[in-house]
């Protein structure tokens, strides 16, 4: 008896201090309550981030995406990944097929998919990371700093968001080798990391 007591009571403080999944919209993307609700105005949520301190991440996602639901289930759930992003940057969410207007950084008006399109997100999800400040020509496509296409495990995630937080798109070690000194650091392996 007081072992299916302790197993029980095990299993509660597991799922207690689990971070809570991101819920589904209306539109079939996951939503986590530290994204960034915003006009999508690429040059304002620049500016608007630089304002609080942080920089901005445009995350482009799909109804039905299994690797959209990896990233909010597997990575964006861990504490660690979600409190240093949500510290760090603002998100805000795109529809890769998506309706709602975008005003890009020259100025132009556009639907969501022809965001995509304009700026090459051809996959779910792609995590664009857009620089200090709102350049006044171009696009954000051209802009991004860094581009992160696809679901990766948590290690990698998070070193990429780091990396751009400390604009090591600027110095001379490029992200892969700044992943491996990362991962070396903590005593891990980039297998161990995925």
């Amino acid at each position: 008896m007081m072992r299916q007591i302790f197993f029980a009571a095990a299993a509660l403080l597991c799922l207690a201090s689990a971070a809570p999944a991101a819920e589904v919209g209306d539109d079939g993307l996951h939503k986590e309550p530290w994204f960034t609700l915003t006009f999508r105005d690429v040059a304002d949520d620049i500016e608007a981030a630089r304002a609080d301190g942080k920089r901005l991440a445009l995350v482009f996602e799909q109804r039905g995406c299994i690797y959209c639901r990896q990233m909010h289930e597997e990575v964006l759930a861990d504490p660690a990944v979600a409190d240093y992003i949500a510290a760090n940057f603002h998100v805000v969410q795109y529809n890769l097929f998506g309706d709602e207007e975008v005003t890009d950084l020259d100025g132009s008006t556009l639907a969501e998919k022809t965001a995509a399109r304009r700026w090459r997100v051809v996959f779910t999800p792609t995590i664009l990371f857009m620089p200090e400040s709102a350049p006044s020509e171009g696009t954000a496509g051209d802009a991004a700093v860094a581009t992160m296409p696809g679901a990766f495990g948590k290690q990698t995630f998070l070193h990429m968001f780091q990396w751009v937080r400390e604009k090591g798109y600027q110095g001379e070690e490029h992200f892969q080798k700044y992943h491996a000194r990362k991962l070396a650091e903590a005593g891990a392996t980039i297998e161990s990391s995925q």
